[in-house]
């Protein structure tokens, strides 16, 4: 009895793997953003970067934007609205956007396959920077490709090249400073 236990073991896990091969790419995903009108839209990327031409759905409305156009000097925040640091940061870059946004352009690339739970945790953190969503890992599929590790950050300067920075930033004025030694200006906080 043992060995037909076995053999219907060996059975069924190589009929799942078989089911797995059988499942689209990921270059054929399509998952949707959602429509919120809480979200700011996209309509503020417009420049050029030395990131992919990768157009991704902008979170929060039917719209779409390129990362190759993010223009500089910006701070580009990959998170997810599953990831704990993600969730302590976004203050964080909301207060830094508040206060420097009209010298540095902020946009936040959603790392989600569930756009709903990305657009509510933006408006439960009161972002109201725009941000893209990647919800079929599209990202890891170029030479900008994330690994596991989120949240990142990319610092594009105004001649369009970057800079990479793991890990989440604790307060403004560690996101201020690095913001000035990657992109080469200096910051003057906005009269608010």
């Amino acid at each position: 009895m043992r060995p037909l236990a076995v053999a219907g073991a060996v059975v069924s896990a190589a009929v799942l793997l078989s089911s797995c091969a059988d499942d689209p790419p990921a270059a054929d995903c399509d998952v949707s953003t959602v429509e919120d009108a809480r979200l700011g839209g996209c309509a503020d990327i417009d420049g050029e970067a030395d990131l992919p031409d990768l157009t991704l759905p902008c979170l929060g409305s039917d719209t779409e934007a390129s990362l190759a156009h993010i223009g500089g000097p910006a701070v580009v925040n990959f998170w997810g609205s599953w990831c704990g640091p993600c969730r302590e940061e976004m203050p964080v870059i909301e207060s830094f956007h508040q206060q420097y946004g009209d010298q540095v352009a902020v946009v936040g690339v959603a790392i989600d396959t569930y756009p709903e739970a990305a657009a509510e945790f933006a408006v439960e953190k009161g972002v109201t920077y725009p941000s893209l969503l990647d919800g079929c890992g599209s990202i890891e599929e170029t030479e900008l490709a994330l690994g596991r590790g989120l949240p990142q950050t990319i610092f594009v300067a105004e001649d369009g090249s970057i800079v990479r920075h793991g890990g989440a930033f604790e307060s403004v004025s560690d996101l201020v400073e690095l913001a000035e030694a990657n992109l080469g200006i200096d910051l003057a906080r906005s009269a608010a």
